[in-house]
Parts: C-alpha cells; sequence; structure tokens
C-alpha cells in the first residue's frame, strides 16, 4: 500500500466511509518528513488540503473540507452555526454552544470538524470542544475552537 492510499484510508475512518472519493486523486501532491520519512501535508494543485499531524490525526483546511464536503457522510462532521454568528466565525473565532444550530453524529470532543452556515457552506474549520449532544443542550461555553476561517 502506498502513501496515498494510506492517506485516503485514513480520511475514510477519520472523516467516515466514502469520504476520500470526493478527493480528486489527479493533482495530489504527498510531503513528506524529511527526518521522519513520515506524511506531513496532502496538497491538491499547489493549495494544502490538509496537514496530517505527529499523532495521526488529519487537520483540514478550509479549501480541503470544501471538496470533502461533496461526499454525503462528511456532514457528521461538520457543526452549523446560527447566521447572526457566520461573520464572526468566518473571521477566525470561536463556535460557541448558543450560536450551534445542528451539528453531525461523528461530532466529538477533540474530533476535527468544518464549521457551516445555514447555507452549507463551509466557513471555517477547526477542533470540536464539545460532543454533538452537548452543543445542543448546553447555552454557553465554547463549542469549536477554530483554526481557520474562511476570510
Amino acid at each position: 500500500m502506498d502513501l496515498a492510499e494510506k492517506f485516503l484510508d485514513c480520511l475514510d475512518y477519520l472523516f467516515g466511509e466514502g469520504c476520500s472519493e470526493a478527493l480528486p486523486k489527479e493533482g495530489l501532491e504527498l510531503v513528506t518528513s524529511k527526518r521522519t520519512g513520515r506524511l506531513r501535508y496532502v496538497y491538491l494543485d499547489g493549495r494544502l488540503v490538509a496537514t496530517v499531524r505527529h499523532d495521526g490525526s488529519i487537520a483540514l483546511t478550509v479549501f480541503g473540507a470544501r471538496l470533502l464536503l461533496k461526499a454525503k457522510g462528511f456532514r457528521r462532521n461538520c457543526v452549523v452555526v446560527k447566521r447572526e454568528a457566520v461573520e464572526a466565525v468566518r473571521s477566525g473565532r470561536s463556535v460557541f454552544s448558543k450560536h450551534v444550530l445542528d451539528c453531525g453524529d461523528l461530532v466529538r470532543p477533540g474530533s476535527d470538524v468544518a464549521v457551516l452556515s445555514p447555507e452549507g457552506e463551509v466557513i471555517a474549520v477547526g477542533r470540536a470542544k464539545l460532543s454533538c449532544r452537548m452543543m445542543k443542550h448546553l447555552k454557553s461555553g465554547v463549542a469549536v475552537k477554530v483554526r481557520e476561517g474562511s476570510k
């Protein structure tokens, strides 16, 4: 199994079956660490799609999340925010529980998630601080720590 196949299998494992099929295989460039030889970055036509962390988890960029959103199962890793929070989240601010409209059942504390507007557009990516159930029921506190906004 080559490095690209391993990465695509990891995508399916972390974000749901079939998510890797949304990623075009042509133009995919994998960059490894010179010191360890492990996969570090994934590019598509010169744009960063994801960073592979040292623990094996995958940190998607907004560009990468937009690509994976085409996969039906990826929405299970997404958090939808209310319209009044869209601009703040787009500029990189954290998502608070009171602004969560809906979230997928694969959202767990510590998992990487995409933050969507009510229209379904990817506005940010980050790490969930709460489970889906807690995001829906709590009215205060940070739900998603945003890593990158789309602005």
